[in-house]
């Protein structure tokens, strides 16, 4: 993991950690050249957005709960705005009220993989910020 996170592009993404943990097939992190190649084929131009879709919800479900929940978000957020702007829990709250707003279609809480993948759908940037170039 830490060789992978030498590239410029990980080095600076607040989710190089968990990026490398998702596309790893240990728990550790560490990844043989298959999941290296599975995760450039995720992050390339070609693939398929509902694909890189599926991986951006298991990078951001850091607790492997099959859904985004507001400790997740909350995570999300934290990693988003860096230690350097860190949001007090009223602005926290309020962000992840909108966020749950716009997105969480059954009103659980939490947001679905089908409820993640529609508000995906709906932005136009998510193919753009969702790519690594070596």
């Amino acid at each position: 993991m830490s060789k992978i996170l030498q590239y410029p592009e990980l080095r600076v993404n607040p989710f190089g950690d968990r990026i490398c943990k998702v596309f790893s097939s240990s728990e550790d992190g560490d990844m043989t050249f298959e999941d290296f190649l599975d995760m450039m084929n995720v992050f390339s131009d070609a693939c398929p957005k509902k694909l890189k879709a599926e991986y951006a919800f298991r990078i951001w479900d850091f607790d492997g709960d099959d859904m985004l929940g507001v400790s997740d978000l909350k995570q999300v957020i934290e990693r988003l705005c860096g230690s350097e702007n860190k949001l007090d829990d009223c602005d926290m709250k309020e962000i992840i009220h909108c966020i749950l707003a716009e997105a969480d279609f059954d009103d659980d809480g939490a947001l679905s993989f089908p409820e993640f993948e529609h508000v995906t759908d709906k932005s136009r940037d998510f193919l753009n910020s969702f790519r690594i170039r070596l």
